[in-house]
Formats: structure tokens, sequence, C-alpha cells
């Protein structure tokens, strides 16, 4: 009986210390990564204004995709600025730099996106975009409505704010700036996948990456982020229609592919609303051009159309092209007319690792407090950062960039000319992309 108490004393002490150690060490690692948070901070505090400043600059003097001459030389010499390796001139126009932490562990990369869009700013700011360009052809205004220039300062800020602190950094960090993510000229190419291509996520091998987006869907000091699918695929269609010239007051007399094309784009119509079951997932099917004909008597031999195809799951992706291919084709002959659809390659899903999302969601509710954190909707649009996620595992969010007194209803969507964000966003969004990164190789060794 009395061994039996000794033993069972012994057992509990121990227990008892081994307890109070595993406690002294959560608290060692607890005050460790509060003095990186502060540290964090205060340098994110320290270089707000230039944070600003940069954003300013670059809204000023929007670049197009492939074109982001004067964008990828103001971050090229920042970074070199800061002692980094810097390589410049991947995927036509962008630059990567990388820093080595003071310890060796993991590598992770944090993305960017440069290019602006052919937009006519109608926002009156002392920094707005009077720059025009040439796009597709057409004189254009050129505007960044979809907030790459506040990706690109704040990742500007965040390789500041990681450089300072480079000996606490148990890895190494790739600061990845991007062209083309709008799109680049198809003749081109670029891009996420031009990047990919050429090695950027090699040479260190990349073991995880992060990437944001500003967006009025969320007000300043919230996120939005979801685990596994987030943003859909897209794919661009195009559809020729052949018929028969002849003069607009004997159609009988020839294949009108005007009314052929109009007949085919309700048809399309009906592969989503008729022909797919998107109980499974959210599917579009959308025209964006329809051209044909030069003069107001004849109608013409052909017509051509453009569109885009945004979904979420593969599988629903090829079936929808099936019968998109099975409507184009039967609606022409029926008409005595042909019809040609091509689908060229897309951008993919943007898909959100589960493992590495349930890591790093802590991080943004320790910064921006958890009830300023959501999970995303599904998303129709489509975000080449997906490429990266096809290579490696990769986490996706959305920062807010709505002032906090203007509903959401009364939001601004991306793309528009009257896009604006409230820079408050800003550094929030430096110190979350920072902890991020510190968080991530913290957590791998």
């Amino acid at each position: 009986m009395l061994k039996n108490y000794i033993t069972g004393t012994i057992k509990w002490n121990i227990c008892s210390v081994c307890w109070s150690v595993i406690g002294f060490l959560l608290l060692v690692c607890n005050a460790q990564a509060q003095q990186l948070d502060d540290l964090i901070s205060n340098q994110a505090e320290a270089i707000e204004s230039k944070v600003i400043a940069w954003r300013r600059d670059i809204h000023e003097h929007p670049e197009l995709s492939n074109r982001e001459f004067r964008t990828a030389k103001l971050v090229a010499e920042h970074l070199r600025g800061l002692g980094l390796q810097v390589e410049t001139g991947m995927a036509y126009t962008g630059v990567v730099a990388t820093l080595e932490g003071g310890r060796p562990g993991p590598v992770v990369a944090l993305r960017a996106d440069m290019d602006a869009l052919p937009v006519t700013e109608e926002v009156d700011l002392p920094f707005r975009s009077t720059v025009r360009s040439t796009y597709n052809g057409q004189d254009v205004g050129v505007m960044h409505a979809c907030g790459h220039d506040t990706h690109v300062a704040i990742l500007m800020g965040a390789a500041e704010v990681l450089t300072s602190m480079r000996e606490q950094i148990p890895g190494t960090i790739k600061f990845i700036f991007q062209p083309a993510e709008e799109g680049a000229p198809p003749e081109e190419g670029g891009g996420a996948r031009m990047m990919v291509d050429q090695g950027v996520l090699a040479t260190p091998d990349v073991d995880a990456i992060f990437g944001l987006h500003i967006s009025q869907s969320y007000a300043v000091g919230e996120v939005g982020f979801r685990s596994l699918g987030m943003m859909a695929s897209a794919e661009r269609f195009d559809v020729t229609v052949t018929g028969s010239q002849t003069h607009a007051a004997r159609p009988w007399a020839g294949v009108d592919p005007i009314v052929v094309g109009s007949q085919i784009i309700m048809g399309l119509q009906t592969v989503i609303s008729r022909q797919t079951d998107i109980t499974r997932a959210p599917a579009v099917v959308t025209v964006g051009t329809f051209d044909s004909g030069v003069r107001n008597n004849i109608i013409p031999d052909s017509a051509t159309m453009t569109g885009t195809i945004r979904t979420f799951d593969p599988d629903m992706r090829d079936t929808i092209h099936e019968r998109m291919r099975r409507t184009v084709t039967n609606i022409a002959e029926s008409a005595g007319a042909g019809a040609e659809l091509i689908i060229y390659p897309g951008v993919p899903v943007t898909f959100n690792d589960a493992e590495l999302t349930r890591q790093m969601a802590p991080t943004l509710e320790r910064l921006y407090g958890g009830d300023n954190v959501f999970e995303s909707p599904r998303i129709t649009g489509a975000e080449d950062f997906s490429f990266y996620q096809e290579e490696i595992p990769g986490f996706f969010f959305f920062i807010g960039g709505r002032p906090v007194d203007v509903p959401v209803s009364e939001a601004i969507p991306n793309h528009s000319p009257r896009f604006y964000i409230d820079e408050e966003a800003l550094l929030p969004a430096v110190r979350a992309m920072s902890t991020l990164a510190v968080d991530y190789l913290n957590a791998a060794m």
C-alpha cells in the first residue's frame, strides 16, 4: 500500500513538473511571438507614409499588362536598396527578390501583381491617372481599377519590414512582383503561368505562397478567405458563324449569320440555366462581344462572338464544354450555316490549400480580430495566383478597402472607373503579409 502511494506520488510529481515545463515553454513561445508581432507592427508603422507614397505614385503612372516597365524599375530599385538579391525581366517585366534569414529553414513566397486596366479613371484624386495607351488597337485610358497599385506598395513595405528583421527569420522569403495578372496579349503570353514556367518557384524551391487582393466588398480592417475553391476558373471562348452574304432586302437568297448568331447566344444561356446541375457548384457562360457586318442593307458572310466560362468543378467544366459545342453546332446546322467554337486554356480555380488555410487563419484573426475575419463566398471572378497553387500550397485572401462609414450596398466594384480604396487599409496589410511569412517559417521549425 505504502509502495503504491509512493509510486503514485512520484508519478504525480513528475507529471506536475512536465506540465509546468510545458506551461513555461508555452509562455516563452507566446512572449517571443508577441515580440515579433510588436517588432513587425513598429517597423510597419515607421514606413506607412512611404507605402502610401509608393501607392500614389504607382496609381498615377499605371501600365498595362507586360508593359509595367516603370513600375518594375521602381520596385527593383527599392529591393536593391534593401540589399536583397534581385532578378528582373522574368515573364517580361517581373521582379523577384530573395531574402535569406539569419537561420536556416523553409522557403515562403509573397506575391503582388503590378498591371493596370484599359479603364479611364473617373475618381477625382490629386494623383488620378491621366495615362492613355493602346489596347487591342484602340486608344484607351489606363487605370489601376483593380487595386494592383496597393498590392505592389504593400509588398514593397513588407519587404522592407522583413529585411529589417533578417536575423530573426528562420528561412528564406521570396518577394514576387508579377506582371500581367489581368491577362497578357494573346501573342505574348505572360503572367503567373510564365513566371512558373521560368522557375520563379525554384532555386530555392518554395514551400508555400501567400497573396492578397483588395476589394470594397470588405471594409477597412476586415478580411475574407475561403478554404479550397474560392475563385472560379476562367476560360475564353470564340464562336465564328459562317453564312452566305446577300442583299438585306432578299434574306431568303442567303444565310444570315447575325440571326444564327443571336440564336446561338440564346441557346448558350440554356447550357447553364437548363442543362447544368448548379447545386453542385456555380457556373457562368457569358457572351461579351458580337461583331458582324459593315452596312445596313447587306447581310454579311460571317459573325463572331467571344465570351467567358466560369466554373469551380473540373468535371462540370468538361460537361459544359461538351454541351456548348453541341448547342453551337446544331443551331448553326439547323439554319444551313456553319459554326466553329474554340475554347482556350484559361486560369484554374483559385484553390486555398486546406491545411495551410487552417494553419494561417489564426494569424489573420490575431491581427484583424476574430470578428473582422469572414469566410468569403465563392467568387466567379478569376485570379492567376491559381497557377502557383497548382504547384505548391497557397493561401489567398481579400482585404477590405471600403471606408468604414460607407455601407456595403454602396461598394464600388473592381474594374469600375470609379473604383477607389481607403489608404487606411495599407498598414494592416503590410503587417499581415509580413506576419504570415514569419509565422509560417517559425511554425515549420
